[in-house]
């Protein structure tokens, strides 16, 4: 009997510790994971930002100069908190860019950011998450065509109010075959980025310190 006890006890021990074992190499791997997934995401994070300010434009870190945004804007529209990003050249803020949500695609919501230069003017719109239908409404990702690419350089007034729409409403940009809901919604989602740039331009570029955000 005491014979069993002792090896019920010595097997008990043996479980014990092998079980402290595996939590300690289980740790030890979920923490290099998720270094290596945040370190992941803060180069795809950054490849985004530069596709719309590129490197040679500024002289800081974008994803370390950035000021929170909550939902609830009635210009951004978004659907939670998200972080507007400042590109600097010599201290000087010369773009940010903004998250911005069109709620009203044909698929459902789509999030996109846009770069707005320190002058207005559009530095680079891209959409980040869609659903919309393949070979349809998703020309509005960057990655299947370059629709996107014809808003670098409008401003407000350019084209003026009326021009914000795609050309069968009687506006300047192009719709899709077979799909105008999608342009209409990421169109509408730009220009309202660039009202809250204008309603906004006083803490977006003149303020002379990075704002940083917890992560």
């Amino acid at each position: 009997m005491k014979e069993l006890g002792r090896a019920i006890s010595r097997n008990s021990l043996l479980l014990a510790g092998f079980a402290v074992l595996t939590a300690v190499l289980v740790g030890g791997a979920f923490l290099s994971t998720r270094e290596a997934i945040s370190e992941s995401r803060r180069a795809a994070q950054e490849k985004a930002l530069l596709e719309i300010v590129p490197r040679d434009r500024h002289d800081n870190s974008m994803l370390d100069d950035r000021l929170a945004v909550q939902a609830g804007d009635p210009l951004l529209r978004l659907p939670g908190s998200r972080s507007i990003f400042r590109a600097r050249r010599d201290g000087e803020v010369i773009a940010v860019i903004l998250p911005a949500y069109a709620p009203d695609g044909y698929s459902g919501g789509i999030e996109l950011v846009v770069g707005v230069n320190r002058d207005g003017s559009i530095a680079g719109v891209r959409v980040l998450e869609h659903r919309e239908t393949p070979g349809l409404g998703d020309a509005v990702d960057s990655r299947k065509s370059n629709w996107v690419d014809n808003f670098r350089g409008r401003a407000l007034g350019n084209p003026p109010p009326d021009g914000w729409a795609v050309r069968k409403d009687g506006g300047v940009f192009d719709q899709f075959t077979g799909a105008t809901i999608t342009p209409r919604a990421v169109i509408d989602a730009t220009r309202r980025t660039l009202e809250y740039v204008q309603a906004e331009y006083a803490s977006l570029f003149e303020d002379p310190g990075a704002a940083q955000e917890e992560e």
